[in-house]
This record gives C-alpha cells, sequence and structure tokens, in this order.
C-alpha cells in the first residue's frame, strides 16, 4: 500500500521550482535531496529526484533533477507523490490515521463504538468515535494519549480506553 506524502500546488520562480503541500509527517525523509519521488497526474506517471528543498509559508520549495525550468515546473501542477509507509524503528512511534479508522472501541471489555476518524492538533490527536444506538448515534473526540488509550491491537482490531470521568458524556 502506498501512501500520498504531498502533491504540487503550483510552479514557483523561473528557475523549476515547485510549491509542494507535504501530507507526510516525515517531509524532511520524504522530500530529502537525492530521494527519488514517483508521482501521477491523471494518467500521467512521473520519476523525478529531488534536487533541494527548502521550507516557505508552510510548503515546501522543491526543485527537480529532471525539471530545468518554470515551463517544466508548470507541467507538474497537481501531481501526487506516493510513497510506502516507513517502517518504524520502535513499535511505540505511533500508527497511521488509516490504521485506527474503522477500530472497534473497547471500554472495560465492552464494545461502545468505532473510530471513524483521527483529528491531529498541536499538542496532541484525538480519536473520533461514534457511540449510540442506531437512532441516537454521536460522535466524541477521546484524546489519543496512554493514559486514555493505553492499549490499540491491530490485530484483534480494537482500542482499549481508560476516559476520565464525564469524557464519554455530552
Amino acid at each position: 500500500m502506498e501512501l500520498l506524502i504531498g502533491r504540487v500546488i503550483k510552479a514557483h520562480g523561473i528557475r523549476g521550482e515547485v510549491a509542494v503541500e507535504p501530507t507526510t509527517d516525515e517531509p524532511e525523509i520524504r522530500f530529502a535531496v537525492g530521494e527519488v519521488l514517483h508521482g501521477t497526474q491523471g494518467k500521467k506517471e512521473h520519476t523525478l529526484t529531488v534536487r533541494s528543498v527548502r521550507p516557505h509559508q508552510g510548503r515546501l520549495l522543491v526543485t527537480f533533477e529532471e525539471i530545468p525550468d518554470r515551463t517544466a515546473a508548470e507541467s507538474l501542477r497537481a501531481t501526487k507523490f506516493f510513497a510506502a509507509p516507513l517502517e518504524a524503528e520502535d513499535d511505540d512511534e505511533g500508527f497511521y490515521d488509516h490504521e485506527l479508522e474503522g477500530l472497534g472501541v473497547l471500554h472495560q471489555g465492552v464494545l461502545i463504538g468505532k473510530v471513524t476518524g483521527i483529528t491531529h492538533g498541536v499538542a496532541q490527536s484525538l480519536l473520533e468515535v461514534e457511540m449510540g444506538e442506531e437512532d441516537d448515534i454521536r460522535t466524541v473526540l477521546i484524546p489519543f494519549v496512554e493514559e486514555i488509550v493505553p492499549e490499540v491491537d491491530l490485530e484483534a482490531g480494537t482500542v482499549e480506553i481508560t476516559p476520565p470521568e464525564g469524557l464519554l458524556e455530552l
């Protein structure tokens, strides 16, 4: 499975730079000088080698060995770059959103809901959990921290939560 790691927004300047919006947690690894990126643009496929990269207004300005000028850079607009997930050096490093979405949520061994999404914040991420009966479904945001979500079992398809009093109440 390949993950979207970024997309070209527009050309920048006259020397072939493009503005890339990274969609990866590790842009310094994915867009490092010398990295070979695989991208798609509709039915076109691109293989590009990063020549230089620098941050600019929340995006990356990237030049590629294969792109000599602005005209060539303009032709990359809307290219999406994909890559295989990085291998975690340590199991505690975290999870990808797609691994968490759909997991059953257990509280004291009882299934109480399902993870429907993840909201990433500055301090921590939040699990979006749908709970309730068919005619009274509500979404609860649960801080994705070890004290509240002590166990994630991808094989079993569940997360165990130990919420503080009142967290699950509306």
